[in-house]
């Protein structure tokens, strides 16, 4: 990665959601991905809490969420790639997400296949739908990155990648209100 030590104060991401569901993984971790920093420390804290003996060997599936607009780990996952090729024209209103060339691709690609997961990919008009329907349902104003998680994991139960009964956990890594422009009358 670009920073030195950002995947290590980025697996606090694992630790926490190891803590606070009892030392027990969940079946799926739906992350919003640009760079996939956060993605990448998460499974690097599992090797290393199994290898500490706090959890076991179970991992759960780890879902790179992207926006169409901008959907290199995406494409390269879908087309069987080791690396992703920069995304041309890149362009979403979640900026967190306008990622055209991650520098840890692979390592995200890498964790994607080894835990059995996946890429998706969705609309800025559905990410910014999500927004507010998580607004109007929990009252939490999250940035469009977070919110592109639901419709997302809508898309995997539709295919039956998320069955009923399994643990799912949705990352927010940001506050809407750094997105009040895209939320004015008639921009959304």
């Amino acid at each position: 990665m670009k920073e030195p030590y950002r995947v290590e104060g980025k697996k606090t991401l694992g630790y926490e959601l190891a803590e606070q569901m009892n030392w027990e993984l969940p079946d799926v971790v739906v992350y919003p991905t640009g760079g996939g920093t956060g993605l990448v420390g998460m499974w690097k804290a599992f090797a290393e809490m199994e290898a500490m003996g706090w959890i076991g060997s179970k991992r759960p599936r780890m879902v790179s969420v992207q926006s169409e607009g901008c959907a290199p780990i995406v494409r390269a996952f879908e087309e069987g790639r080791r690396f992703a090729p920069e995304f041309e024209n890149a362009a979403t209103v979640a900026s967190g997400l306008r990622v055209p060339k991650a520098v840890g691709d692979f390592l995200i690609l890498d964790a994607l296949r080894e835990s059995g997961g996946t890429a998706v990919a969705v609309s800025d008009d559905e990410l910014l739908a999500a927004v507010r329907e998580i607004g109007a349902a929990e009252g939490l104003f999250v940035a469009p990155e977070g919110a592109a998680c639901l419709p997302a994991l809508r898309k995997l139960v539709e295919r039956g990648e998320v069955k009923e009964g399994e643990r799912v956990v949705l990352f927010n890594t940001g506050a809407g209100v750094k997105y009040l422009e895209s939320f004015e009358t008639g921009s959304g």
